[in-house]
């Protein structure tokens, strides 16, 4: 009997022994078919090269000059950080909560795997029993997709089947992971790739957007907050559900306290702790300078199409983590950025004074010359909006149906000076917002160093969120008379005057068919109306912005040089009109084209191209793109002083029409010069300002975003009072800033041997052209 019972042991530890080798067998058999795909049954692994390069979703950044962060580009908001820049708090807390044993299992742990089964088996709660999945099997799910379609072989189609195999990859993944790379390593390809909610991934994208911090900043219970909301950030959205959220905060730094990171009394003290929440969605439509980042992220697309494929690459703008370098100055471009702001809320302010109980878009009566509602303007304008085009598709003809739904009201945010972030919550119909957003003015202001090129500044508009449109180069408006420099630079480049010359302001009529004149003879008129008959130098004649002058001087040149002219300076605009209208601006050109333009009176006659970008890295700084100006020299530079003479006129002379910058905004102290004009169209549709100094050069647009919306009086619409505010707050904070001292204030300077020798006439000390007493009245002695 105790023979019988010993042999039967003994067969059934054979057994045991037996069926186990097997098992081990087969699970190794197991391992190698998922691996090598075996007989095409369980599909790819990814590959080595893959596994030793993994790689995830991760923005682009763009850069200023001065190196702060402009803004990204991505489809997952996510930016890696090295452990360096992780807070001891925030491994802490997850090492406490998802993997306790993390430096010591090698990718899967035997232990937390067998305690998540016996959890599931025994129907326990699977926090308290605690989950299998170790924070490297969590790296490598994050990390590659074996769900994926071809990743996916013959059996994946099999519901359960599917789902072993594919974690069986991804323990596989997890144990190659651990032989090719350090813990810290692994745990920070973890902190990296794992989603926050909010369309947020990695700590450090996460610690900015709901605590404003760093993540090496992070405290205790903001760090628990964080790794609390990993078990599921839907769930614990902590702007969603406060209390919820606060529960697995707490959850967590109990975990902390179990593992020894925390005493009993700090985890009594951190629980009481209420929520406390910087929240901000870091977004395209956020942050410094976002109109400016639209325009780029086109040019950019373009390289990076280029650059694949020359080099037979694959970058991608949104999810391969290149370096954007730009010329953009973070300290100039919130300087614009307030300036520009400031001066359109008080313009706003008096456009809707001024059009208090009335609507602005009109139109002058020919006959009356009284301004008169356009009908059916808000209509027309709701046409081409996407809403519009959007029911017109789904209801057809039926326009009634179309208009009713154009006018029911809906929740939603509207732009608004002040409030929180510029914006507030209201209930408006589709028609209601047209409306609304209509009767704002709207901006583009851009600053560039004429030397360099480097574009410094750049506001495209009043609020990018809501008003997408850029209003520095996309849009395009007439110039007035911020285009007559080329006039005059026409006219004296060709012999027709010099910087000395006087001219008469007196009527000047272009006959039928006289230079491209194809309608009834035309006569400019000044601004005021009226003609003085004076004799005035060409510096008093700009600087007074005096029509009949520029009339009078494009009568010698053709409007074909002037063209000519404007476009070696840098105006690329084909709208340019061929006829004597242009000397008063009235082919539409953009404020990215003005400045760039302009920048070559300040640079001595060469004109460099706006630079807006300087280099692209990959994600690792390996140079891409090194960008170099293109300069090149389109006027003499003693021209080009002579021209910034004649526009010192607009702040110097008494009745010039930048003069304020001197008087008011005491812009000329400590021997600055300044060369400026003022632009205004008709009808003060635009109104423009061109301001200029040794080293910067600066230009703004203001006006409606349709014409027909504007101020009615030459008082409120004149660029000298519209525009040239913001460019004078602007360079106030610029000459403040004691780290900006390149851009100190000082004299233009002259280029080597600058004369001029203008016979009877003479230069005082302060630089002014002085004429004799004698006026010549013959028109050939008024033009010489």
């Amino acid at each position: 009997m105790i023979e019988f019972a010993a042999g039967t042991y003994r067969t059934l530890i054979k057994k045991l022994w037996q069926f186990s080798l097997l098992g081990i067998a087969l699970l190794v058999f197991y391992v190698l078919a998922v691996s090598y795909n075996f007989f095409w049954l369980f599909g790819g692994m990814p590959n080595l090269k893959a596994l030793e390069n993994p790689k995830s979703e991760e923005a682009s950044e763009v850069y200023t000059a001065d190196n702060q962060l402009l803004g990204k580009y991505y489809v997952e908001n996510r930016t890696p950080v090295e452990i360096s820049q992780v807070s001891p708090n925030i491994v802490s807390a997850l090492l406490a909560t998802e993997d306790a044993r993390f430096v010591k299992h090698s990718g899967i742990d035997p232990r937390a795997l067998f305690r998540a089964v016996t959890g599931v088996l025994s129907f326990q709660n699977v926090s308290s029993s605690g989950g299998g999945s170790t924070l490297t099997q969590q790296t490598a799910k994050n990390l590659f997709d074996t769900r994926q379609e071809e990743l996916r072989g013959a059996l994946g189609n099999v519901p359960l089947l599917k789902t072993i195999i594919s974690k069986t990859k991804e323990w596989i993944l997890a144990v190659r992971l651990e032989r090719n790379y350090t813990k810290q390593e692994v745990m920070m390809m973890y902190l990296n790739t794992v989603s926050f909610g909010n369309n947020t991934y990695g700590i450090k994208t996460a610690a900015k957007t709901y605590f404003g911090k760093e993540p090496w900043s992070l405290n205790v219970e903001e760090a628990a907050l964080l790794v609390g909301m990993l078990k599921n950030p839907t769930l614990y959205n902590p702007r969603l559900f406060e209390e919820r959220t606060v529960n697995r905060r707490n959850v967590v730094l109990g975990q902390m306290r179990k593992y020894k990171f925390l005493t009993d009394e700090q985890f009594a003290a951190y629980k009481s702790k209420p929520l406390k929440l910087d929240f901000s969605i870091e977004n395209q439509n956020t942050g410094m300078a976002a109109y400016f980042r639209s325009v780029i992220r086109d040019d950019i697309k373009r390289w990076i199409k280029q650059y694949n494929e020359e080099n037979d690459a694959d970058l991608d703008l949104y999810t391969s983590g290149l370096k954007i370098y730009t010329t953009i100055d973070s300290r100039m471009q919130a300087y614009a950025e307030e300036a520009v702001m400031n001066n359109m809320r008080d313009q706003q302010k008096k456009f809707y004074e001024h059009w208090r109980g009335r609507n602005p878009w009109v139109q002058k009566n020919p006959k009356t010359k009284k301004y008169q509602e356009i009908p059916g303007f808000i209509e027309s304008r709701a046409k081409q909006t996407a809403r519009y085009k959007q029911l017109k598709a789904e209801y057809g003809s039926d326009e009634k149906a179309i208009w009713r739904d154009m006018a029911k009201p809906s929740k939603m945010k509207v732009f608004v000076y002040g409030g929180t972030r510029n914006e507030k919550d209201t209930t408006m119909s589709p028609m209601d917002s047209i409306r609304y957003y209509k009767r704002l003015l709207n901006t583009g202001f851009m600053s560039m160093d004429p030397r360099s090129g480097y574009v410094k500044a750049w506001v495209g508009g009043i609020n990018f969120k809501h008003m997408k449109f850029d209003h520095v180069r996309q849009s395009r408006r007439q110039p007035g008379s911020t285009f007559k420099p080329f006039v005059y630079l026409t006219a004296m480049d060709q012999g027709f005057v010099t910087p000395c010359s006087h001219v008469v302001d007196r009527p000047t009529v272009f006959a039928h068919g006289e230079d491209n004149n194809n309608g009834p003879p035309w006569m400019p008129k000044n601004s005021t109306g009226r003609y003085s008959g004076q004799s005035l130098s060409l510096r008093e004649a700009l600087g007074q912005s005096i029509n009949t002058v520029s009339a009078q001087l494009i009568k010698k040149t053709r409007a074909a040089a002037v063209i000519k002219y404007a476009q070696d300076m840098g105006i690329q605009s084909k709208d340019l009109p061929n006829n004597p209208t242009l000397c008063l601006g009235t082919g539409d050109v953009s404020v990215y084209e003005m400045v760039a333009a302009y920048c070559a009176f300040a640079n001595g006659g060469t004109r460099v191209r706006p630079m807006m970008l300087v280099r692209i890295t990959d994600k690792d700084g390996n140079v891409l793109k090194n960008f170099t100006p293109d300069a090149n020299q389109v006027i003499s530079a003693n021209r080009a002083y002579e021209m910034l003479h004649l526009m010192r006129g607009a702040v110097e002379e008494p009745n010039g029409t930048a003069q304020r910058l001197r008087t008011q905004y005491k812009l000329l102290e400590g021997g600055n010069e300044i060369a400026a004009k003022t632009g205004t169209t008709s009808n003060y549709s635009d109104a423009w300002f061109m301001g200029m100094t040794q080293h910067l050069v600066s230009g703004l647009w203001v006006g409606g975003d349709d014409r027909p919306i504007h101020f009615r009086t030459i008082e409120l619409g004149q660029g000298g009072r519209m525009a040239m505010p913001a460019w004078a707050m602007y360079m106030q904070k610029i000459y403040k800033d004691p780290s900006l001292t390149q851009y100190r204030p000082e004299p233009f300077r002259k280029p080597n041997n600058f004369k001029i020798d203008c016979g009877g006439y003479h230069i005082d000390s302060s630089q002014r052209y002085i004429p004799p007493k004698v006026v010549p009245e013959d028109e050939e002695e008024i033009l010489q």
